[in-house]
């Protein structure tokens, strides 16, 4: 799956919520956050070239959980090409909106309706929108792949808890506050 996002988010004139998603799966296979930590995930807490910069590792600082564990983890060289075309990709997203483009790494890719308003493309996203956008994919891939290849889980947290078992994430290291 990650591979599949993977190549997608890269190629020529794929769709914004492709990289979106290939970000998520990325920084959550390489940090095992869940939808809340990638929700307070900021551009700020990126490195995608400091000190890991001769071997294409980045960093990233995430807020762990309800208590914010601060946590520091390193970023594979492929997800921080990822994350380096989503810079690009959520700079157009925010074009059309006044002021400041939004601290927030992780971005809505349309227009949205929030309580009968339509919302611009460009501000943060909500959990429910990545729930939904990941159930988009999901539906699609196991419509594409159904006799193929067993089908993805419809819930995210399947796939997070799979990695983590798996240990595919980085543990990371815990930081003090005061000192980031």
């Amino acid at each position: 799956m990650w591979r599949e996002l993977g190549v997608e988010a890269l190629r020529a004139g794929g769709k914004a919520e492709v990289v979106r998603l290939a970000v998520i799966a990325g920084l959550t296979r390489s940090t095992g956050a869940r939808y809340g930590d990638l929700l307070r995930l900021r551009v700020e807490d990126l490195d995608l070239g400091g000190a890991g910069a001769h071997t294409g590792e980045g960093s990233v600082v995430v807020r762990h959980g309800k208590h914010r564990t601060v946590r520091v983890h390193r970023i594979p060289p492929e997800v921080v090409l990822v994350l380096k075309h989503w810079m690009d990709v959520r700079l157009e997203l925010a074009a059309e909106l006044e002021g400041s483009v939004p601290r927030a790494l992780l971005l809505t890719v349309h227009h949205t309706h929030d309580n009968g308003t339509t919302v611009a493309s460009g501000l943060p996203i909500t959990k429910q929108g990545l729930v939904l956008s990941w159930r988009r994919f999901v539906l699609r891939t196991n419509a594409r792949y159904g006799a193929l290849r067993p089908p993805l889980p419809t819930r995210f947290e399947q796939v997070r808890r799979a990695w983590v078992e798996a240990g595919a994430p980085d543990p990371g290291r815990e930081i003090d506050v005061e000192t980031k």
